[in-house]
């Protein structure tokens, strides 16, 4: 290289890094730059795709940081954020992209928290679930912004209030102890929802998540399942119900993980509410139906809360810097979270992996299912577990296992195949023939000898 153009190179770079490091409101093409910038910079940790497209064709992209992207590797959890839902609230959006930043820049230092992250997680980051949405509200601006514009899709619909109601079949088909855990989508689910919710729900059927959270704003607290109470009415007022899944502890130390790793959440008094320790039941909140936190519970392995992050909707760009102090600790420590309680390999006596087998934990009646290559991934608060592994033509195998509050127990299951048995009339008919042959054979020479004495 001309020795003229070297100061150009460098100050070009500086001027990236720069502008990488500004905090900024980012639209539809500055997001999709920043994402594939963050790509460029550490390209063999990284991977962008999409998950499909928005009602008016923007893509709805990931970015997924992991060892080798791309790939699930066998006891390597999988992890997601999700932002930007809501199209006007995009504090979410923001804190992503400098999420993202940050753990490639802190890779890139040998920050050895994050490389221990990034090498034991696959986390996937998506900043904008509503990239129409954020378009309409983004004209309008931070000042001018109204409290609904740019909310809904381009089609105008709520997508945190477009996903299958299986929280009405888990109530009235068993009352609150039915089924709440894999509970079969409807058959014409397709038919009635939004492209973008389609595309997550596709999404999450084929990656086995763990853990995850989507970002939202005009409050500041840890929202955690269920949403939705059971009974959403009363006297034709709205009741606030507070409404436990089976994993009500595991989902408060979650929300308080978060909330006081976060700058202020914890205190609880933020935008003229109050939340104790800064977390909350949704349903005790406001109830909500057909939401996303708890689609994740009821149909998928996925354990995730919602994060309320600013009493403003979309924050001045001043504030933006602030809010990412308040939060970058929490975001970090939230992933972390995915390694706790179990996990595992169910196999068979040839040591293959068994998909689809029942992970069932006594006394929490909600149960996961083991990934394609047969591992599995049971969060769980430290204490003593009595873990059993089922799988249709296998014998179930049951454990007791202690689990600390350091790091998660290796637990593996290997099933015994169902021994096949023969009909017991067979088995029966069989013995009488046998015992008739023998008497053809054995009887008459008895016979012969007892008529020559």
């Amino acid at each position: 290289m001309a020795r003229w153009l070297r100061p150009l190179v460098g100050a070009l770079l500086l001027l990236e890094v720069a502008a990488a490091l500004n905090f900024l409101h980012h639209r539809y093409e500055e997001m999709v730059q920043a994402l594939f910038r963050v790509q460029s910079q550490c390209p063999y940790i990284t991977r962008i795709y999409s998950i499909g497209r928005s009602v008016e064709g923007r893509h709805l992209y990931v970015l997924e940081f992991s060892d080798y992207p791309g790939i699930h590797e066998p006891l390597e959890p999988e992890f997601k954020y999700v932002g930007n839902m809501h199209g006007n609230e995009v504090l979410g959006r923001e804190l992503l992209l400098q999420l993202s930043e940050f753990l490639c820049e802190e890779y890139r230092r040998g920050n050895e928290r994050i490389t221990s992250l990034i090498h034991g997680t696959r986390i996937h980051i998506m900043p904008s679930m509503n990239p129409d949405g954020y378009e309409v509200a983004a004209k309008q601006g931070p000042d001018s912004n109204g409290y609904l514009t740019g909310r809904n899709n381009a089609n105008g619909v709520d997508l945190n209030r477009n996903f299958p109601d299986l929280n009405t079949f888990m109530y009235y088909s068993g009352e609150i102890s039915g089924p709440n855990h894999h509970i079969p989508l409807p058959d014409n689910w397709k038919t009635q929802v939004e492209p973008e919710t389609l595309a997550v729900i596709q999404w999450i059927s084929n990656y086995n998540f763990v853990l995850s959270a989507n970002l939202h704003g005009g409050a500041v607290v840890a929202n955690y399942p269920y949403d939705k109470s059971q009974d959403q009415r009363f006297r034709n007022h709205r009741r606030t119900v507070n409404t436990p899944t089976p994993d009500d502890k595991l989902f408060q130390k979650l929300a308080k993980t978060y909330s006081y790793a976060h700058g202020w959440m914890h205190r609880g008094w933020n935008c003229g509410d109050y939340f104790a320790d800064g977390i909350t039941n949704g349903a005790s909140w406001y109830s909500l139906s057909k939401g996303m936190q708890d689609f994740n519970y009821l149909y998928t392995n996925c354990f995730e809360i919602t994060l309320e992050l600013s009493c403003d909707k979309f924050p001045p760009e001043e504030d933006l810097e602030r809010q990412w102090m308040a939060n970058r600790e929490a975001l970090v420590a939230f992933i972390e979270e995915v390694h706790q309680g179990i996990k595992g390999m169910v196999s068979d006596e040839n040591n293959n992996g068994i998909a689809g087998a029942v992970i069932s934990v006594q006394g929490i009646s909600h149960d996961i299912t083991s990934g394609d290559m047969g591992d599995y991934f049971r969060l769980l608060l430290p204490g003593t577990y009595t873990v059993t592994a089922s799988a249709e033509g296998y014998q179930p195998q049951t454990v007791i296992t202690t689990v600390g509050p350091a790091a998660v127990s290796l637990v593996h299951f290997q099933l015994k195949q169902n021994v096949v048995k023969k009909p017991l009339e067979r088995k029966a008919s069989g013995t009488r023939a046998n015992n008739k042959a023998l008497q053809k054979k054995v009887v008459p020479r008895a016979t012969r000898r007892g008529t020559q004495r």
